[in-house]
């Protein structure tokens, strides 16, 4: 498994993206959270074809701290179902992965 995660997530709003993002970082959860900008997201919701603006989060984190940051995500998350996906950092700079070490205190 390797060290280090990006996890990601959608919001409906760049207000409740940015409560998010900052409140990750300062709970030591992430160690930067990217807010993209706005995007269409085409999808089926309960048998529906759904078409809604959303704002994408990139988080950098280690993996030991994705079950805190998932139970973070589920609690504060507006959607009934967020997405919540983390992909493995396979290879990075040495300085930035230990940079996401030092910024994700437990």
């Amino acid at each position: 498994m390797s060290d280090h995660v990006l996890v990601l997530t959608t919001l409906p709003e760049q207000a409740i993206a940015m409560q998010i993002a900052e409140a990750l970082v300062e709970e030591g959860l992430a160690a930067c959270v990217n807010v993209l900008p706005a995007m269409t997201s085409v999808y089926r919701w309960q048998g529906q074809r759904q078409v809604d603006t959303e704002h994408q989060l990139l988080i950098k984190t280690r993996a030991a701290r994705f079950s805190e940051l998932e139970s973070f995500l589920r609690k504060h998350h507006p959607y009934e179902l967020p997405e919540i996906i983390a992909l493995p950092i396979r290879m990075g700079s040495a300085d930035y992965l230990a940079w996401i070490d030092e910024n994700t205190h437990s």
